[in-house]
């Protein structure tokens, strides 16, 4: 199938061919009829796309702090490669999607096959859209007006933001696509409506929709609202224009009258004079796009709705309210409508964002839709009989991380899965793969590929991880391997089952680390046990991000201090019989990402991880410091071993180096010898027991054995 996408690298805006999605659990998918290009939001992400390197920082200043921070302590060479990976990303571009929906996922209720639907999704033949986000299309109202749906829920919300009653003077500022359909609700509440705008044509369309609108060029626009309020002043002003200008708020503030409300929608500059809301005591708010439930993902992602009674408009009640608008003829769309343009012929519209266009319709191709899950992105070449990989996941860790680390593996690239397709596409252009599949299952199928790379989110790792091994493929797995005892043990006795004709390895890349491997060199010299100390300044991370949650992220504990819990396994070459964890504060949650973890190893050795969330970014993200035998040991951030008391050793220096690339290179040495297994099996099961048992020992308040 075919999708637009933005290049943010370069600018491009891209017709690519992409394999068609899968349908998810609480999802549906839609074969697209019609789409809407937003002029204003995609003309914003085109010219950013378009712009340099300085002009895409000066337009994100907070970006270049982390940058700099980044730089601080991790060096410019590695800053500069997950800079550059991360503008390789390829941006879909659209959210006005009406289409047929022609699969349902589990958990979907409202919804069948053949429905005609609106929904957010973009410029693509095929979409996959979660249950609360798609509306079912009146019968008398058209595709094409059924794409105005999603943008006019965003004007809809700053109405509902504003709570105008009848008879009160609402002025919009901006009369674009989302402006001009806020004055049309606006004026079927009942209000009378003023409207400014730079652009003539928009005002003589939005004078013919009944709106009072002045063009704001040479006008002054408070002496008119004032002038048409008998010096009252506007009740509400909603603001829909985009401009960097701080002349806007300051106008709507000056406009309002004693106690009015200013409702923002749109883009602009916010220097905001206290004097201007001072004497008036005006209210002022942000409205969040389509409405309540927006970016939360329990009710975007999750499919759970709130309560009718509690809140009574949720986005995808706007939804339905903009369609029943439409087919009442409340809102007539259709006159918005400047040009119809096929999907191929795409650049017309993309090359000419700047024109006095509204609002531009995309018309699909329905009955000539490529439906494979599965692209051929290079020629098929001469494979050697062992080494060729397939990769499931396409996220954040195998752009920056995994696939840098395997460019000199010598591993062959057959597959690389995403769920959506999209990102995958783009990294097997960028890496040489051949094929690139939203169905994981391809790979497994596929008897050439005898390694399989899992770097999923974690909730999927242990599922995923059974399959391949199953499927009698070798398997690396992103750490953790599993999120709790029973999913471990399916994977234990997965891999018994297959009589150790293939390898289990799990992403523990610290070990292998020059540092770490020249410290167990040093340490192995003595069987006397040891003190370890490993300090992780993790970082501050949102409570909302997905791996605080522990059925799907497991937590940091799990998914993340296991690194240091396989290193101490490596350094002692003993296993942990006892764990006890404590948490930052009186009252803490199984999640807490602030800890501290005490080990006790089969050979008397102890080891502690503090792993803190609360410390500055300024300082290492990672220390290790080893005590054995009157001598001391210091791993810092990875870039440097110092040793005190040891005889002919005293410092070794290396460019910030976690073992990504050793590993690697040693896994595709090891498959293609036919064995594969770096890190014991069981160390590996001890490593995930011991982080399981560390969350145990948080809620029990005790020591657990191993």
């Amino acid at each position: 199938m075919k999708q637009i996408i933005q290049d943010i690298k370069n600018g491009n805006t891209l017709l690519e061919e992409i394999p068609v999605p899968l349908v998810k659990k609480g999802h549906v998918l839609i074969k697209t009829h019609r789409s809407l290009v937003s002029l204003g939001t995609e003309k914003m992400l085109v010219e950013f796309g378009k712009s340099n390197l300085i002009a895409k920082a000066r337009q994100q200043p907070e970006k270049v702090k982390q940058v700099l921070d980044k730089i601080k302590t991790e060096g410019l060479l590695p800053t500069l490669q997950a800079v550059f990976n991360k503008l390789d990303e390829p941006l879909p571009l659209g959210y006005c999607n009406a289409g047929e929906v022609i699969a349902v996922g589990p958990d979907v209720v409202g919804l069948s096959i053949g429905d005609r639907v609106a929904s957010n999704g973009g410029h693509a033949e095929i979409v996959c859209v979660p249950r609360n986000l798609v509306v079912k299309i009146p019968d008398n109202v058209s595709y094409e007006e059924a794409t105005f749906t999603v943008i006019g829920a965003i004007g809809l919300q700053g109405i509902r933001l504003a709570d105008p009653s009848i008879g009160e003077t609402v002025v919009v500022i901006g009369l674009g696509l989302i402006g001009l359909i806020t004055g049309e609700l606006l004026l079927a509440n009942g209000c009378n409506v003023i409207g400014f705008d730079f652009d003539s044509k928009k005002v003589a369309i939005a004078n013919e929709k009944g709106i009072q609108a002045y063009e704001a060029s040479g006008s002054d626009v408070v002496r008119i609202v004032e002038s048409l309020t008998e010096n009252i002043g506007a009740d509400a002003v909603i603001i829909t224009a985009s401009t960097k200008s701080n002349d806007v708020i300051s106008q709507a503030a000056q406009m309002s009258r004693k106690k009015g409300r200013i409702i923002l929608v749109g883009v602009i500059g916010l220097d905001i004079q206290r004097a201007d809301f001072f004497k008036k005591e005006l209210s002022f708010q942000v409205s969040c796009s389509y409405g309540p439930g927006r970016y939360d993902d329990d009710y975007e992602q999750r499919g759970i709705d709130y309560p009718v009674g509690y809140v009574r408009w949720t986005e995808n009640r706007n939804f339905q309210t903009i369609l029943n608008a439409i087919s009442k003829g409340q809102l007539k769309v259709t006159p918005l409508i400047t040009e119809r343009v096929a999907l191929q012929d795409y650049l017309s519209i993309y090359n000419n964002l700047g024109g006095s266009s509204i609002a531009s319709i995309l018309e699909y191709p329905v009955a000539d839709i490529k439906m494979e899950v599965t692209v051929q992105v290079k020629p098929v070449s001469n494979k050697p009989s062992k080494g060729v990989i397939g990769i499931i996941g396409s996220g954040n860790f195998t752009k920056m991380t995994l696939l840098p680390a395997l460019k000199n593996s010598g591993a062959h690239y057959k597959y690389i899965s995403s769920a959506g397709g999209l990102t995958a596409k783009s990294l097997a252009n960028k890496y040489g793969f051949e094929f690139s599949t939203t169905d994981y299952q391809q790979i497994l199928l596929d008897d050439e590929v005898d390694l399989v790379i899992i770097t999923t989110r974690h909730d999927l790792h242990a599922k995923m991880t059974t399959e391949v091994l199953r499927a009698g493929k070798h398997v690396f797995v992103e750490k953790p391997l599993a999120l709790n005892k029973e999913e471990l043990s399916s994977i234990i006795n997965s891999y018994h089952e297959m009589n150790d004709s293939v390898s289990l390895n799990v992403g523990f890349n610290r070990r292998f680390a020059p540092v770490s491997r020249k410290a167990k060199e040093l340490v192995s010299k003595s069987v006397s046990p040891m003190n370890i100390i490993a300090t992780m300044n993790a970082g501050f991370i949102p409570a909302d991000v997905w791996v605080h949650n522990m059925k799907i992220g497991g937590g940091r504990i799990i998914g993340e201090a296991c690194h240091f819990i396989d290193l101490m396994i490596y350094l002692t070459g003993a296993l942990v019989t006892e764990v006890h964890m404590s948490s930052l504060g009186v009252h803490y949650e199984d999640n807490t990402d602030n800890a501290i973890i005490t080990l006790k190893f089969s050979d008397g050795s102890q080891g502690v991880i503090n792993y803190f969330s609360n410390g500055s970014k300024a300082y290492a993200k990672e220390r290790v410091e080893i005590y054995q035998d009157n001598r001391t040991l210091l791993i810092d951030n990875f870039k440097s071993l110092t040793g005190f008391g040891f005889k002919g050793f005293n410092r070794l220096r290396t460019s910030l180096d976690k073992g990504h690339s050793y590993q690697f290179q040693q896994l595709i040495e090891a498959v293609k010898k036919g064995t594969g297994q770096l890190i014991p099996i069981k160390e590996l099961e001890n490593s995930s027991s011991a982080s399981f048992a560390a969350i145990e020992s948080l809620q029990t308040k005790t020591r657990v054995f191993i």
